[in-house]
């Protein structure tokens, strides 16, 4: 009988060493020690290696929608909800290094993974910056000539690459506050409709 708790023990620690080894040297008994199960165990819950990764993304990333989606739920601004997500992502990154590791460096090494798993839960956490722009173009606030799938990309591209400074630089001068109040500021003003306009 499979247990629920053990398949997410077995992502919890598919995570941690995929963070620290990286996917393509971690293996399969890596996972299993680091879980505490057999490597046998490995394979009840999952078909391989990539398997694992794909779950580990549809897992963690279903978290993040789940709670940024409870937040946003409570606030009708575009720009207020602009700056919930990335306030919020900023800080789910810090909290949980080994995601962070993941998906700063699996989602850009792993090709096959990019093809396949950005039709699937990676792709609905991006759509919520699409959405929050196309809002914000409804109600008059943002700009219509900006493009809500290019601007999600570069909203993502930004928090991504600057959430890394947390884990790759112990001496990193910046904390969650001043760095979503940066971003956010940068994106708000280049999206807000011009007051000559």
């Amino acid at each position: 009988m499979k247990s629920t708790d053990k398949h997410r023990k077995i992502i919890r620690a598919a995570t941690k060493v995929f963070a620290k080894k990286g996917f393509f040297n971690a293996r399969i008994s890596d996972i299993a020690k680091e879980a505490k199960v057999a490597d046998g165990t490995i394979y009840l819950y999952f078909n391989n290696k990539f398997d694992i990764l794909l779950s580990v993304f549809e897992q963690e990333i279903g978290k993040l929608i789940e709670h940024v989606n409870l937040l946003l739920a409570k606030e009708s601004s575009p720009k207020t909800r602009l700056e919930i997500f990335i306030t919020n992502h900023l800080e789910e990154m810090k909290k949980n290094r080994y995601l962070a590791e993941v998906i700063h460096i699996e989602l850009r090494q792993t090709s096959k993974l990019i093809r396949e798993y950005r039709k699937n839960t990676f792709n609905e956490y991006l759509k919520i910056i699409a959405s929050i722009i196309e809002q914000g173009q409804e109600d008059g606030i943002f700009r219509k000539d900006i493009q809500p799938e290019l601007a999600r990309q570069m909203v993502f591209g930004a928090l991504d690459e600057i959430s890394i400074c947390w884990h790759t630089d112990n001496t990193c001068p910046y904390n969650i506050e001043e760095m979503s109040d940066q971003i956010t500021a940068l994106f708000q003003t280049g999206l807000l409709v011009s007051a000559a306009a």
